[in-house]
Parts: C-alpha cells; structure tokens; sequence
C-alpha cells in the first residue's frame, strides 16, 4: 500500500498530466492477490478524482492468450492487455510471487520490461517483484528493496544494486520498490 500511495503522489507531481495516462499492474497465474488488488483499488479511486481522471489502470498479462489468471489464493482476474500488445505505459507495476523461476527465464516478459523502462515516468515493484528488475538489469546501479528477509539474496545474486535492509520502501530516481 506504501508503494502504491507513492506512486500516486509522484504521478501527481508531473508538471503536466496528458491525457490517456495509463498504469500498469504486471499480472500472471499464482500472482499475490493484495500485489494487485491494492494498487488498482488505489488507482482506481483516484481515477474518479479530476485531478487524477486521465489515467486508466490496467492488469498487463504475461501470457500471449491469457484472459484471465488465477492469483496464488484462487481468486481469477480479468486481464486488460498483455506484455504482446505493447501497451504504453506512465507507471509499471511489478508485482510478486513465492515462485517466480519461470518469470526470470522468459525472454519476452524481460523485452516488455525493457522497453517499458525507456519511456515509462516510473518502474515500481513490490516484494520479489525486484527480482524481475533485478534479472533484467533495470536496478543496476539502482538502491532498492525486496521482501523483508530476501534483501540478502537480491544482494547476493544482484551485486551491482544497492540493496536496503531497512526501509519499507526505496525510492531512486524513477525506480521505487518496497517490501511489502
């Protein structure tokens, strides 16, 4: 929730806000649940704000024909675009998973978050999402953060990011992640 109030208030603080504005939240089967559901609840209320009503939140697929994933607690959600229709994106959220292996090794979600990280205003990830970052590069030379107790790890696999231990959330230029 943290993260997702910051990013809010970023977005905000664009000198100007064009219309079409859109903020995606990274979606695949066995996503957390709250890695979605809190940052469209946030987004989409404030959506119905004037101040905030050109942007659009959408859950971005991971799967070419996926409609529709399944999270880690069963709960099915729908899917707005995929990582394959290059959707263009203000703000990316990466979200996380106990097991995320299969992410780390497909070559086109790491194109998509490539691309996005050359024309999106900012990157945020939650938890383990870091990790999805992390393997593309993004947070190289990067201060960030991951699930609390997997700091170690990213640092480990990761030596080229600057890893904390001891904030919630680490916000460095336009890359914020958080542990949760």
């Amino acid at each position: 929730m943290r993260i997702t109030i910051l990013i809010v208030v970023a977005l905000y603080s664009l000198p100007s806000i064009a219309a079409d504005q859109r903020i995606g939240i990274l979606v695949y089967d066995k996503v957390l649940t709250s890695d979605v559901t809190a940052p469209a609840e946030v987004f989409g209320v404030a959506t119905r704000e004037s101040w905030f009503s050109d942007y659009e939140v959408l859950l971005i697929g991971v799967e070419k024909d996926a409609a529709v994933v399944t999270t880690e607690e069963g709960i099915r959600l729908t899917v707005d675009n995929t990582i394959y229709d290059s959707p263009k994106l203000d703000a990316l959220i990466v979200t996380s998973s106990y097991v995320m292996d299969s992410l780390f090794k497909n070559a086109d979600l790491t194109t998509f978050l490539t691309e996005q990280a050359k024309t999106a205003s900012w990157l945020a990830s939650n938890c383990s999402g870091a990790f999805l970052y992390a393997h593309a590069g993004l947070l190289d030379g990067y201060t960030a953060t991951t699930w609390a107790g997997g700091e170690p790890r990213l640092q480990r696999e990761f030596p080229s990011i600057n890893v904390i231990e001891d904030r919630n959330v680490v916000v460095d230029r336009n890359r914020i992640s958080s542990n949760g």
